[in-house]
């Protein structure tokens, strides 16, 4: 046990710089081994929040919306969809479950498959509070960077690691640094799974205030007016944020539509991958 927590927190200590758009300047081999000489992340490290004081505010659910396909997803105005990368992770995961059962609105995880294996019990309570969930790969590499099968290899390692811990297929996936190929995203679209991409980027991954992490984010939807909001459960600041940005978004109008898949059933589309 105390070996998997710690591999699981040297794959996390990457993360923590952030899934953003810039191109890292060292690879993400180079990052992860870097971080062996990291400590482990305190799985009792506190949020500063209480979902409690924010239970109780309704409104803000809106529609659950199946797709198909990328095409599939259309907003429309002054709706948006929480998307979260990176977990599980202990205390930060639970938390932002706790601030959106408060608000009794779902959100769609995209799990990385180290630390789906890592955290299990985490990534089945995502599963059990009725969330939609996908993947992000085996270990946030920039799939960019790697010969096509070799990418392939890693997206089917984290899609297997992320059914292995919920039981579900995940049938969303998000690039890491949003980096991609078009050979590679017409490759996983071949199998059935919704590529995510984002229209809202939080920059949850900055070290900033969780207020101007709501004010950026806020900025960004009133210029769209709807759109996928991209944030990570992997930092403290996101989920001090959340409560604040909800209500935010509650008071300006908005509703947050759930993500379904339709089409072939989960363990069906592993069978059609060849995974």
């Amino acid at each position: 046990m105390r070996c998997r927590l710690l591999l699981a927190a040297l794959a996390l200590l990457p993360l923590l710089a952030g899934c953003n758009t810039t191109k890292p300047r060292a690879s993400t081999e180079t990052a992860f081994v870097e971080a062996k000489q990291a400590k482990v992340l305190d799985a009792d490290d506190p949020v500063p929040m209480s979902p409690a004081r924010w239970a109780g505010r309704t409104g803000l659910a809106g529609r659950t919306l199946a797709v198909a396909s990328l095409a599939d997803l259309k907003l429309r105005h002054k709706e948006v969809v929480l998307t979260f990368d990176d977990g599980p992770v202990p205390g930060r995961t639970e938390a932002i479950l706790a601030t959106l059962d408060a608000y009794r609105v779902k959100a769609t995880f995209l799990m990385v498959g180290q630390m789906a294996d890592a955290y299990p019990a985490i990534a089945r309570k995502v599963v059990s509070r009725g969330h939609t969930i996908g993947s992000h790969t085996y270990r946030h590499a920039n799939l960019r960077y790697l010969a096509f099968e070799a990418a392939m290899a890693e997206i089917r390692k984290g899609e297997k690691a992320v059914q292995r811990a919920t039981a579900r297929q995940p049938d969303f996936f998000r690039f890491p640094y949003l980096s991609d190929t078009s050979a590679l995203r017409s490759a996983v679209s071949r199998r059935g799974t919704i590529i995510m991409d984002m229209d809202v980027d939080s920059k949850d991954y900055f070290k900033v205030s969780p207020a101007s992490v709501a004010s950026r984010t806020m900025e960004g939807l009133r210029k769209r007016g709807r759109g996928i909001i991209l944030l990570h459960d992997i930092h403290k600041r996101t989920a001090a944020v959340l409560p604040a940005l909800l209500a935010q978004l509650k008071d300006e109008g908005y509703s947050v539509v759930t993500l379904r898949h339709k089409g072939v059933g989960g363990s069906d589309l592993l069978a059609m991958a060849g995974g």
